[in-house]
């Protein structure tokens, strides 16, 4: 799949945790979510506070595959890795991997969308964005 365009580590927090001290899987949504907000941030360039107000648009989640492989406990220290498997016209797809010592957590599959900020409907990235998203894919 190659390398990840991306790495961002999280500390398991008790607020992460249920009864039983393993992260509540609700919560891994929030760790990916923050992943894709540090890497926008990070690499490509714009927070998500920055898109709509410099690029008039937002990326929501649209859809979101998740296999939770291994359970992560309190204090655990986990690396996501993001891969871009492909830039549609209006969609991203992207790939993270949860780590902990190198032992896989969980898998997700994201697909994102460029909307306008105003309309909320769907527009091809704006020609900055997408030239820094292929940027990144191709290394």
């Amino acid at each position: 799949m190659g390398e990840p365009v991306h790495c961002s580590v999280q500390t398991v927090r008790f607020q992460h945790c249920d009864p039983a001290g393993i992260v509540f899987y609700p919560r891994y949504f929030e760790m990916l979510n923050l992943t894709v907000e540090h890497f926008f941030e990070q690499k490509v360039g714009w927070s998500f506070n920055g898109l709509p107000k410099e690029l008039n648009v937002s990326v929501p989640t649209v859809h979101i595959e998740t296999d939770f492989v291994k359970v992560s406990r309190l204090e655990d220290r986990l690396e996501f890795q993001l891969r871009i498997l492909r830039i549609g016209r209006t969609s991203l797809g992207l790939a993270i991997t949860g780590l902990c010592n190198g032992e896989e957590r969980l898998k997700a599959v994201i697909t994102l969308v460029c909307v306008d900020f105003d309309t909320k409907t769907a527009v091809p990235w704006p020609d900055r964005l997408r030239m820094k998203l292929e940027a990144l894919m191709k290394g």
